[in-house]
């Protein structure tokens, strides 16, 4: 019977969660469960940036600093967050990465940045890493492991009910289908949806979202060979990514001007 009681109470705790932590992402309409709070999602980018910045000295080419920094003014003006604390830092290193923690706290590192070539592609990356943290991607990610963590638990309750021998192998198998058959798709389908929300920023911003297609294109033959199967990977592959930034284009360019 505690078996029993436990498996209740873990129900209650994720229908509740669920019920409250449903929210709206902005400009998709997609629904999501939050299940951190967005100031407790902020102090987490804060100190992680933070601790990042103390690992890793920030690069000494002032022109990319400056760059980085002008393109990052228009992109989080666009973003209409005053309460975010916006900085923007390239680090040295040659991976050819950025991101953007909650809060706005927004590195580049220098590998990316010959990548971008001009403005236009620093936009691009800093329009997609920016909506990340605009649909609280990280705050999502935390809340679906809290919650298949739950289910997990249930179900190893259950099972153990039935024939305790089954438990450990249960967990294990349902780690790895988890992973492969929830998270996995969870991260592409975030990642997508950076991409969607990063058009229209770049473009509000006034930077033609058109240059996104050239900047992907680019990224695709220097990862060549290096990436795995699309099913097996939090991103979507080279091809779908581009393919699916092409049907979004005509929605963007509503939202751009030109500066």
């Amino acid at each position: 019977m505690p078996n029993a009681k436990r498996t209740s109470d873990w129900a209650v705790f994720l229908l509740s969660a669920l019920l409250v932590g449903c929210q709206t992402v902005e400009y998709t309409g997609r629904s999501q469960v939050n299940l951190v709070s967005e100031s407790d999602e902020k102090k987490l980018g804060v100190d992680a940036y933070e601790d990042i910045l103390k690992k890793t000295p920030v690069s000494k080419n002032q022109a990319w600093q400056a760059q980085l920094k002008r393109v990052g003014q228009r992109i989080s003006s666009a973003a209409a967050k005053p309460d975010y604390q916006w900085e923007f830092n390239v680090l040295q290193g040659k991976e050819i990465n950025a991101f953007c923690l909650p809060g706005g706290k927004v590195a580049f590192w220098e590998g990316i940045m010959p990548v971008t070539q001009d403005d236009n592609g620093i936009a691009v990356v800093m329009g997609h890493e920016v909506a990340h943290a605009l649909a609280r991607h990280g705050a999502e990610r935390m809340s679906q492991s809290m919650g298949a963590q739950v289910i997990g638990q249930i179900l190893s309750a259950g099972v153990g009910m039935v024939n305790p021998a089954y438990t450990e192998a249960f967990a294990q198998a349902y780690g790895m289908g988890t992973n492969v058959l929830v998270i996995m798709p969870w991260g592409r389908a975030q990642e997508s949806e950076a991409d969607h929300i990063g058009l229209i920023l770049m473009a509000k911003a006034g930077y033609d979202p058109s240059a996104a297609v050239g900047f992907w294109e680019r990224m695709s033959k220097i990862q060549q060979g290096g990436k795995p199967p699309e099913f097996l990977s939090t991103h979507p592959s080279d091809e779908t990514r581009i393919a699916q930034i092409k049907q979004w284009l005509p929605e963007a360019k509503q939202y751009y001007k030109g500066k």
